[in-house]
């Protein structure tokens, strides 16, 4: 995200409060082909004492503004942004299964049911509590903050494009791919500490929570049995922009 911005901006500062990150992002981004970027170590809240009052025209944060703690950013904002300047925050929550309707229950049920078998007491709360709620935590202080807006999207299960919103994260992917991805999900690691034993199929074990979820998802829609066949995805998600006074 900041690397891209980096291209309309005279100078961009990414930051984040992890040393690894920051080494990793720097890495990533070499001198010669972003001009004008660097990368800080430092929280939202009160890692940025580097910078001047008033100095920046735009703060971002992408699928990381769940994890801010508001009364202490509030402030950190107010004094950062100038005049005018804009805050924009934005994030996504689970994925559908659009033409499955069935399938995305029965994801949704290993994704938050809080049995110690599934997934949903291996979420990080609240954030993920946050992101399911489309980041409505985001209140700016209106003696702050003004001409705010919220662009949200929820999708639907009655085809591509049937949610309720503006739509901004789709694709259309494998059985596979859809399965590796879901593997991504924090709750999903925190899930596998607890069970190491249980190793997915995909790395020579007899199966983990994920192979167990899409078995029965294939058990209910034959289209899941194969694992090359597409699916259409869509996520829901949150836009918040304001703009300081």
């Amino acid at each position: 995200m900041t690397r891209e911005l980096s291209k309309h901006f005279d100078k961009t500062i990414g930051t984040d409060p992890s040393s690894v990150m920051i080494k990793k992002a720097r890495e990533a981004s070499p001198p010669s082909q972003y001009p004008g970027l660097e990368f800080r170590e430092g929280s939202a809240e009160a890692g940025s004492h580097f910078l001047e009052d008033g100095s920046l025209d735009l703060v971002v944060a992408g699928q990381a503004a769940h994890w801010f703690d508001y009364a202490k950013l509030w402030p950190e904002m107010g004094r950062l942004v100038r005049k005018g300047g804009t805050l924009a925050y934005w994030g996504y929550k689970d994925h559908v299964f659009v033409d499955f309707p069935k399938a995305t229950e029965i994801m949704q049920d290993y994704a938050y049911n809080t049995d110690p078998e599934l997934l949903g007491s291996y979420w990080p709360q609240p954030g993920r509590s946050y992101v399911q709620d489309k980041l409505r935590i985001i209140q700016p202080p209106k003696e702050d903050w003004e001409d705010e807006q919220r662009i949200e999207y929820e999708p639907g299960t009655k085809g591509a494009h049937t949610g309720e919103g503006t739509l901004f994260m789709e694709t259309e992917i494998n059985v596979c791919a859809v399965k590796e991805y879901v593997r991504t999900w924090s709750s999903y690691h925190g899930w596998q500490e607890k069970h190491p034993g249980q190793i997915a199929r995909s790395k020579g074990g007899q199966g983990d929570i994920m192979d167990e979820m899409f078995d029965r998802i294939a058990k209910e829609d034959e289209w899941f049995r194969n694992e090359e066949n597409l699916v259409k995805i869509e996520w829901g998600s949150a836009l918040i922009m304001a703009r300081r006074k």
